[in-house]
């Protein structure tokens, strides 16, 4: 376990893949989080009650649950305000990221590849990056979004599912460091390079 980390749970999010209009097509999509209250079932694929709409770049085993840290949120209100996004605040919770988790105290450049976290009631893996497609632009309401994230390496990660279980707002946990050979940083750039042209 890393040492002097005060490391926990904001918010779990979950949801089910619906239609939206996206530059003038209907697109299915599940990048609309809503908080859970309470404990939700972990398995495998995720948590119980949600949904990927695309499992060419979503779900399965490696990227089961997505993680984002709460810290950017403030980045994110920022940048939109500048792009002329209305309602900043109040579009702008916990979830919309896409995340299913969001933590406290775990920044990108704090994980890598191979990482384990351990909550109380289940154990879960780092395993990427996550790369932003159209949608996420469409969810932060501006053009630019997938380049700031390129930008910033605010991407948050995903997670596999070592130890099945229960997860929960307000749960502290623990991060064990794996073999330590990729970052989480290093391979966001590595696959934004076509982004940042």
């Amino acid at each position: 376990m890393l040492p002097n980390k005060s490391l926990s749970l904001a918010s779990v999010q979950v949801a089910q893949a619906r239609k939206v209009v996206i530059a003038g097509r209907s697109i299915l999509t599940a990048i609309h989080k809503t908080q859970v209250h309470g404990p939700v079932a972990v398995t495998a694929l995720g948590l119980q009650g949600d949904e990927q709409a695309d499992l060419s770049v979503h779900g399965g085993l490696e990227k089961a649950v997505y993680a984002y840290p709460a810290e950017h949120y403030g980045f994110w209100r920022e940048v939109r305000q500048k792009a002329g996004v209305s309602n900043i605040d109040t579009q702008l919770n916990h979830g919309a990221m896409g995340e299913n988790l969001t933590l406290n105290g775990l920044l990108e450049a704090d994980v890598w590849v191979g990482d384990v976290l351990r909550f109380p009631q289940c154990v879960l893996r780092v395993s990427q990056p996550r790369e932003p497609c159209y949608k996420f632009n469409a969810a932060m309401g501006f053009n630019g979004a997938v380049r700031e994230m390129a930008l910033s390496g605010f991407c948050g990660f995903y997670l596999s599912v070592d130890e099945p279980g229960t997860l929960q707002a307000g749960e502290s946990f623990e991060l064990h460091p794996g073999p330590r050979h990729l970052s989480i940083p290093e391979r966001f750039q590595a696959r934004m390079f076509k982004h940042l042209r």
